[in-house]
């Protein structure tokens, strides 16, 4: 059973946004919500390019700092990088690994905090 269509569904789904990066910080996906979210910075057009390039010299040295603290362990996977107190959300960087547990790339995962609005089993609202 080829299960990649359902993968890509979960990530394209997801209501926060997904940058996927490999190892040379180059954007290899990029879900619906990020696209939107990261318009003005160029949208889908951001996929191919390098990550490093939309941050500052202090968050470029964090994220080189979390990469060779993801490389020296298969344990070391996720790491708390801020909170957003505007969207109430957290922030973490997480490690993405192969099949052999090698690292491959890395991704940014938004954690909101603020409790849902819909009412339970609304199938009327389709975009909850």
């Amino acid at each position: 059973m080829n299960l990649l269509p359902y993968f890509w569904s979960v990530l394209d789904e997801d209501k926060s946004p997904i940058v996927i990066c490999d190892l040379n910080h180059t954007i290899i996906y990029m879900n619906p919500v990020a696209c939107e979210r990261y318009k003005k910075q160029g949208g889908y057009l951001l996929k191919g390019k390098n990550l490093l390039k939309c941050h500052n010299q202090k968050s470029r040295e964090m994220i080189e700092k979390i990469i060779a603290w993801f490389e020296e362990s298969y344990d070391n996977n996720r790491v708390y990088t801020y909170h957003n107190d505007e969207e109430n959300k957290d922030v973490y960087m997480v490690a993405l690994r192969d099949e052999s547990g090698d690292l491959i790339g890395y991704y940014e995962k938004h954690e909101y905090r603020s409790a849902e609005n819909s009412e339970r089993y609304d199938f009327g609202n389709h975009n909850a």
